[in-house]
């Protein structure tokens, strides 16, 4: 059976109006249906075997009407929304095509109130079917400065390892980071399959990133249980944890969580619809922020999940609560525990601040 949510109302002007960041959204999750069947018709004949080490592609040229890509949308667990995001990436094949998701992405954060974005992309899927990454960046890129311009969003990019390819592929990931890092590539992160790859296996990628002076995220404890989480954060020396869904299992990281100021890029629809969490109101978010965790708001992917992160702060508000105030503090933690320069953050705090402070002098 497919999961779904249940309907929120629609997201207040305050919300629309709030401005904010996210930290945890993939680019490739960003495809909707429409473009997803524009990319398919662009590429209708099956990606290449020699040096692709999927082992089964024989999909990947099967054109998609909009119907096609709205049903690969509907999984009914994790692995299912796994194999989606591999049909994504399967038809993200040249430069334009980069380019384009790119700006369409950052037209979408422009209308949902983001000011900055940090935005993961799968380099090691790249890498793993044979493709060179080089240029597929440049389309990035040219999207990039494109929406930039456009929009006055700013974006940085993390480069995101899988982590069921090893280590050694997860080290090619990390190279290509340096190689582009003044290029607005700014950190590391690994997703994938938790059960399959533990965080200590990659303590060695980790430790010679962060030497080199690249921002470190982990995907953990989304799928799996709390030993993951203290694996990213022991381990991997995470600044930010992806998604950290089952921590509240474990009261003692919770609060080393709290004592380490290490944030947590929550992203409640993804959880629920992909089955890491059993019901929308079990999702412990609020619990994350009553208990003093920096706490941020996210999409993950926006396309698969069907939502936007307007959405997700209405959810916050209709669901767990979350005052008008409280969702000011998640959007100012979005900036604080970005990984803007300084001055950046000081910037796009001011802009924050000086919204509140003409809320409230409205309200009085």
């Amino acid at each position: 059976m497919t999961i779904t949510l249940d309907p929120v109302s629609q997201p207040s002007a305050f919300i629309r109006a709030l401005p904010k960041a996210e930290l945890h959204l993939h680019l490739e999750g960003t495809v909707t249906p429409q473009t997803l069947s524009l990319l398919s018709q662009r590429h209708p004949t099956p990606l290449e075997p020699n040096h692709n080490r999927y082992k089964d592609v024989s999909d990947s040229g099967r054109v998609l009407s909009v119907d096609d890509a709205h049903a690969i949308y509907k999984y009914t667990d994790f692995g299912g929304f796994l194999l989606a995001f591999k049909a994504v990436t399967e038809r993200m094949r040249d430069p334009e095509d980069y380019e384009l998701v790119t700006y369409e992405m950052m037209r979408q954060l422009h209308a949902e109130g983001v000011l900055h974005a940090e935005v993961y992309v799968s380099v090691g899927v790249v890498h793993w079917r044979g493709h060179e990454f080089g240029p597929l960046f440049e389309g990035m890129e040219r999207g990039r400065q494109r929406g930039e311009h456009d929009f006055a969003v700013s974006v940085l990019w993390i480069f995101d390892a899988v982590r069921h390819f090893g280590p050694e592929e997860a080290m090619i990931v990390v190279n290509t980071a340096l190689k582009l890092r003044k290029r607005n590539v700014v950190g590391i992160g690994i997703g994938g399959n938790e059960k399959l790859a533990s965080p200590e296996l990659f303590r060695e990628v980790y430790e010679y990133a962060a030497a080199e002076g690249l921002r470190l995220t982990a995907h953990a404890g989304e799928s799996v249980g709390p030993e993951s989480i203290w694996g990213a954060i022991n381990d991997l020396h995470a600044e930010r944890i992806g998604h950290g869904l089952h921590a509240w299992q474990d009261e003692e990281l919770v609060r080393e969580l709290g004592r380490r100021r290490i944030a947590i890029e929550a992203c409640i629809s993804s959880n629920v619809l992909t089955g890491c969490c059993l019901a929308l109101e079990q999702h412990p978010v609020r619990r994350y922020f009553d208990a003093g965790l920096i706490v941020t708001l996210n999409t993950d992917d926006p396309a698969m999940f069907h939502t936007t992160l307007t959405r997700e702060y209405q959810l916050a508000q209709d669901v767990f609560g979350f005052s008008d105030e409280e969702l000011t503090q998640l959007a100012r933690n979005s900036f604080l525990t970005s990984f803007l320069p300084e001055n950046k953050k000081r910037e796009f705090l001011s802009k924050l601040e000086t919204h509140s402070a003409g809320l409230t002098a409205s309200q009085t």
